[in-house]
């Protein structure tokens, strides 16, 4: 299969991660199945999609009809069984590895034979996930970056099973998409998450051992290193939950302490403070606005 007959686009997860997935895909002609296993959860992220596409409606970025021509291509969906009509389905759910080999298993059992099975895992290997299905040759690694609209890369990984057909679709896919790919081995955190994740785990060792404040710690990232979001700030929108478990995979893969994560943080995950998702985290979050967490000063 090339990049040309790819038409429909499944999604696995309608979290932040798969709303922008199906909204970007949507955005360049593909019929979108948006699935997920609450069928409230895929409507309320098919409605949050309408919502930010208004916005820009109403800034006169974006003429109405197109923003309704959008909203058409995108699928909601709670039955499994609907990803027989994909070409390339995306699995977007939570990073737990559990989790996904499940899904993976059902996924590959709904699928047609010579679909391309893809996940956007950031953290767990794809020769694992592969290995699990009967199209270990069709899978791939396909790591959107945060907010997905936004941001201009995709994280191919390869894994040991991964064919060239498969690699080479999806890369041109990828490109169709407007997105610049990078590829990556397939190991603990891959390319960007490895640089990433030590990065924002020091900023929490920072916080926790008073270096600075929340505001001082993101302050001199964004004007001492010209990073657009403070690395704090930025750990909550990825979700404090999600650096965890990538920060405790590249602990327990690679067995060196500078991937250890900061008590701060894991109390943090404990307490339910996982950022923008939840409302709070390093900063507490009301509509638009934020305001640094007191009890984390």
């Amino acid at each position: 299969m090339n990049a040309s007959d790819v038409k429909v686009f499944g999604v696995i997860g309608a979290g932040q991660m798969g709303s922008g997935i199906a909204q970007v895909a949507a955005a360049h002609g593909f019929k979108v199945l948006l699935l997920d296993v609450n069928r409230a959860l895929v409507d309320n992220a098919k409605g949050k999609i309408g919502a930010i596409l208004q916005k820009q409606v109403d800034k006169g970025k974006m003429e109405a009809s197109a923003r309704e021509r959008l909203l058409d291509h995108i699928e909601p969906c709670s039955e499994i069984s609907v990803l027989q009509q994909a070409d390339i389905v995306v699995e977007a759910a939570t990073e737990n590895t559990e989790i996904k080999l499940k899904l993976f298993r059902s996924a590959d059992e709904a699928m047609r034979q010579g679909a391309i099975l893809a996940s956007n895992t950031s953290s767990i290997s794809i020769t694992k996930l592969a290995a699990c299905t009967g199209r270990p040759e069709s899978v791939i690694g396909m790591h959107f970056m945060n907010p997905v609209p936004l941001m201009k890369l995709i994280e191919l990984v390869r894994g040991l099973q991964t064919s060239d057909q498969t690699y080479e679709t999806v890369k041109a896919l990828s490109e169709k998409l407007g997105k610049t790919v990078i590829t990556s081995n397939d190991e603990p955190g891959f390319i960007v998450n490895r640089m990433l994740i030590p990065f924002l785990n020091e900023a929490c060792f920072a916080l926790q051992s008073r270096l600075g404040s929340v505001q001082d710690i993101d302050m001199g990232a964004k004007l001492g290193l010209n990073h657009p979001m403070g690395p704090l700030e930025l750990a909550d929108l990825v979700g404090l939950d999600t650096l965890l478990f990538i920060a405790d995979v590249l602990h327990k893969e690679f067995g060196d302490d500078k991937y250890r994560a900061s008590t701060l943080l894991r109390n943090m995950v404990a307490a339910g403070w996982l950022g923008r998702k939840t409302g709070i985290g390093f900063y507490c979050y009301e509509g638009s606005d934020k305001k640094p967490n007191p009890r984390v000063l």
